[in-house]
């Protein structure tokens, strides 16, 4: 099956507008967060509109609808990564409070001084930051898989990694940068072969990839609602079971407790051991219906357009001169396309793409050490979604033609 990628395109309001300069919004940065469609807006508009109510601890009507609403949300997500049970299906705020989750709850319970954990060279701030303040808290061990110059892990490297022994390995599934899918099934089951936890950055995977965690097999498994056309704010963190249950608390207060007195408190069950206080529920009915719309386009039917696209978008920018890519083939990437522009800075190009309503994101995309890793400051970068076109990669490509002749 083919999208039909103009009738998916009127689903998205914001891609209708025009600039302040009067040109058509050509959305290239559905990396940093995608649109949403008018499916996720109402469902979001209905709840406020018809049952805005607490959850959990109400018995009235408007009360039971939230709750149903907001728990049947969380039932969706886990059917679409395929969990073995919804109590498997933490709400968070994002996938940066999911890794940081597990590093408060699980990492502090469990890692003591010296022990290995192991990073990529690629990976998100989120997925760096947490590790550095356990380092520094509990003196752990931190270790890296290098990159390749083609922008793959070295697998060489992680398997001599995996002969000290780590206890936890955590890694992107699908780079913010360079948009590398890395082979996760294979790595997790290299790293449970030595005993290790593994925990998956999945914020650039689940909203572009049929992702599977019972087949990955993954110990944690992290993503957010605002880059799979849901709303900003709200996130998952999938956990085995057995680890869940063994966690404690991350946060305390109000519905993540089963009974309390004025010197002791029980920890609720799962989830809501990890939720608390009052969640984002408008913003869980949201994630639902975005899950709804994903799934009836087809995860796989996304994942094929998004490889026409970016191998389309491989070709027409590798024939400017002077523009350099990041990253490994089309074949091995998603709907990622970060460059470079010879003696123009990236902050420069996404101005002046600006101008012609091309949205692009320009910095180190909160990967600093990988741009290092390069040597440069930073890459311009244009991602892909199912709404993209190739008429908009040919806008872009005009549009750089025109910052070179600004530069000239």
């Amino acid at each position: 099956m083919s999208l039909d990628v103009n009738k998916i395109r009127k689903d998205f309001p914001i891609l209708q507008r025009e600039t302040r300069d009067g040109v058509r919004v050509v959305y290239l940065d559905s990396t940093a967060t995608s649109q949403k469609p008018q499916q996720v807006i109402d469902a979001m508009n209905n709840y406020y509109q018809r049952s805005n109510a607490n959850i959990h601890r109400g018995v009235h009507t408007l009360a039971e609808e939230a709750t149903s609403m907001y728990e049947g949300a969380r039932e969706k997500i886990a059917k679409f990564i395929n969990a073995k049970s919804s109590r498997e299906v933490i709400y968070t705020r994002n996938t940066t409070e999911s890794i940081n989750l597990v590093a408060y709850s699980w990492a502090r319970a469990n890692l003591k001084s010296g022990d290995l954990v192991i990073l990529t060279e690629m990976e998100h701030h989120s997925n760096l930051v947490p590790w550095h303040m356990l380092q520094v808290e509990k003196n752990i061990e931190l270790d890296f898989i290098p990159v390749t110059e083609n922008g793959l892990l070295d697998v060489d490297s992680y398997k001599s990694l995996l002969d000290r022994a780590p206890k936890l390995v955590s890694f992107t599934h699908m780079s913010n940068v360079l948009g590398t899918i890395n082979p996760v099934q294979e790595m997790i089951q290299m790293a449970h072969q030595v005993g290790a936890i593994v925990l998956i950055d999945g914020a650039q995977s689940v909203p572009h990839l049929q992702v599977d965690v019972q087949k990955l097999d993954a110990d944690f498994y992290a993503f957010s609602a605002h880059k799979m056309c849901g709303p900003t704010g709200i996130g998952i963190l999938y956990g085995k079971s057995a680890l869940l249950e063994s966690m404690p608390p991350f946060l305390g207060g109000g519905d993540m407790i089963k009974e309390v007195k004025l010197k002791s408190f029980r920890a609720n069950t799962l989830p809501h051991k990890f939720e608390a206080g009052t969640p984002a529920i408008a913003e869980a009915v949201g994630f639902g219906a975005a899950v709804d719309y994903l799934s009836n386009i087809g995860m796989d039917n996304i994942a094929a357009h998004e490889h026409q696209i970016t191998e389309y978008a491989l070709e027409r920018l590798e024939e400017i001169p002077g523009l350099k890519l990041f990253g490994p083939s089309a074949d091995k990437k998603g709907g990622v396309a970060a460059f470079t522009l010879d003696g123009i800075h990236p902050h420069d190009v996404a101005q002046i793409l600006d101008k012609d309503g091309i949205a692009v994101r320009a910095g180190h995309h909160c990967a600093q050490p990988l741009h290092e890793k390069f040597g440069i400051p930073a890459t311009s970068r244009a991602s892909f979604y199912m709404y993209s076109t190739k008429e908009e990669v040919d806008l872009l490509v005009n549009g750089l033609y025109k910052v070179k002749e600004m530069f000239k």
